[in-house]
């Protein structure tokens, strides 16, 4: 796959380079000046010199990076002119401060959309169709069976099971994501709740990888309910009672002997398919994902009005051949991005296309000046 006909970005060994304005984009190596569609650590590269990223995601993208680290931000949809470019930053959806990249140079328009999903969350800004001629977009579950759930009806589902647990003397372990998933879990809980007027059962209980996550978002002005660390739970606390959030890799460990009987229960969009739960050896399954889901996966890319699609990290072949078919000049993009691989199970693996050009070094910027 070639890109280089369309000069304003290239794929090369440390990301999407743009040659016009002298940055990556989410790169995944160490590089001069870096743009930043969100803080994951597939898409926020430790050691660069200059960071650009939404001013809502300034707090969890600091607590991920190192304190001498220089980040410059932007509000959503506020213009900055980097060389020849002209960029923007647009809600994305994903996790909080997660942002679409927005590149104008000669009247032509690229937008790298990062992660997103169309659904509402409370816990971070919704996703907004940005019209352009190209759109280099996530693909993470292109195919027809991913299709979401309503959110309202899966947070029915948590608590639900929560209630059952507690009745039956068991705690709640809920296994997601510790940046995005299990604030979004956390606060759909607490909100589920409130609005069916009954009470939660007990407390909510987070994995120390999770509760410095949630002082982020709610010094960020996101509203989350009062969790504690496990750490720092009452030596007398009765489990039964608790909902607690931690990160799949706790799953199994002996970290989750403290709680006594228990049920576990993943959180993903990998729980759609039959058999993901049995093999993750957990009680239950919820299909709950920060991702697009198929048919938002069209509707944004039908929004956009971009002659050209470019698909990256998921079911992108698949994807891309249905695209094609229906008259879009639609291709698979190679990348380093995960997606939800950390969340549950990753897809099949599918062969990379080759990188159009490899650089040696980073590429160093004119001055010192970072972005401003």
């Amino acid at each position: 796959m070639q890109i280089a006909r369309t000069p304003l970005l290239q794929s090369t060994e440390y990301g999407l380079y743009c040659e016009h304005g002298d940055f990556f984009v989410d790169p995944w190596r160490p590089v001069e000046r870096a743009v930043i569609t969100h803080a994951h650590s597939d898409h926020l590269a430790w050691g660069c010199s200059h960071y650009l990223l939404a001013k809502a995601g300034f707090a969890v993208a600091r607590a991920r990076l190192a304190r001498d680290a220089s980040v410059d931000t932007l509000e959503y949809g506020e213009p900055l002119q980097i060389g020849g470019v002209r960029i923007s930053l647009h809600p994305a959806g994903h996790i909080l401060g997660s942002a679409q990249i927005r590149l104008q140079h000669m009247g032509r328009v690229w937008v790298v959309s990062g992660d997103y999903k169309l659904e509402p969350d409370p816990t971070c800004a919704s996703f907004e169709p940005v019209p352009c001629h190209v759109f280099i977009s996530e693909c993470t579950f292109g195919l027809p069976i991913y299709r979401w759930p309503t959110p309202d009806s899966v947070f029915q589902q948590i608590l639900d099971w929560w209630k059952d647990n507690h009745a039956n003397g068991r705690a709640s372990l809920l296994y997601g994501y510790s940046l995005g998933k299990a604030q979004r879990l956390i606060a759909g809980v607490a909100k589920t709740a409130q609005e069916s007027q009954s009470s939660l059962p007990g407390s909510i209980h987070t994995h120390g990888a999770i509760e410095p996550l949630n002082e982020c978002y709610r010094s960020s002005g996101v509203e989350l309910p009062p969790t504690t660390r496990v750490s720092q739970a009452d030596k007398s606390m009765d489990w039964s009672k608790a909902l607690v959030v931690a990160p799949p890799s706790a799953h199994g460990t002996p970290w989750t002997r403290q709680f006594g009987p228990s049920s576990s229960a993943f959180a993903s969009g990998w729980m759609r398919i039959r058999g993901t739960r049995r093999r993750r050896a957990v009680d239950r399954g919820f299909v709950l994902s920060d991702h697009v889901d198929w048919p938002g996966l069209m509707a944004a890319i039908d929004a956009t009005g971009a002659e050209t699609i470019y698909l990256t990290h998921g079911y992108t072949h698949a994807a891309a051949r249905w695209l094609s078919e229906r008259g879009l000049d639609a291709q698979t993009l190679a990348t380093r991005y995960q997606g939800e691989r950390d969340e549950a199970e990753p897809p099949p693996a599918e062969p990379p296309a080759p990188m159009t050009q490899t650089l040696d070094q980073p590429i160093p910027g004119p001055d010192d000046e970072g972005f401003r």
